[in-house]
């Protein structure tokens, strides 16, 4: 049986394609029933589309794959803290749970910014739990953007 952290892991696997190419370094899966059923990581770049979010793209791969667009009873690990357009999918979705990694402290749905999953008039909520492997997943965040400054320092001397 998988843990939390072994989900998160694999999540950090998909936020280092996005790494590779060129993407701010998200990942994010859906897991229903024990079984990875959705995979993304962030790709607005490159399909210049700003919802191409990891979480949009792993909930697109799960509703196509379980042919349902609510995916109740799922789980949905994210490598970094939701922003609010993501958090409004992830409950439009009728996740079951959220577990994230690190914090975002610019635009987190969870506390950093704001709470939309304690507003307590939407009609759906879901069980949230940050801080798996935080420090994995904010070092992931931190080191494109740090290699993206050297890169930048680099091209101007």
């Amino acid at each position: 049986m998988m843990t939390d952290e072994d989900y998160m892991r694999a999540a950090l696997v998909l936020a280092r394609q996005g790494w590779d190419a060129g993407e701010v370094p998200v990942g994010a899966l859906v897991v229903c029933g024990g079984e990875i059923v959705g995979r993304g990581f962030n790709q607005p770049i490159s399909s210049h589309d700003p919802t191409a979010h990891a979480e949009v793209m792993a909930l697109r791969d799960a509703a196509g794959r379980l042919g349902n667009y609510r995916l109740a009873g799922c789980t949905l690990y994210i490598t970094i803290e939701p922003c609010v357009m993501c958090s409004g999918a992830i409950l439009h979705a009728r996740v079951a749970r959220v577990v994230y990694g690190a914090r975002e402290y610019k635009t987190g749905a969870h506390g950093s910014i704001m709470d939309v999953f304690a507003e307590p008039r939407l009609n759906h909520h879901c069980e949230i739990s940050g801080g798996v492997l935080a420090d994995e997943c904010a070092a992931m965040i931190s080191g494109f953007f740090e290699a993206r400054r050297q890169q930048k320092k680099e091209a101007t001397q």
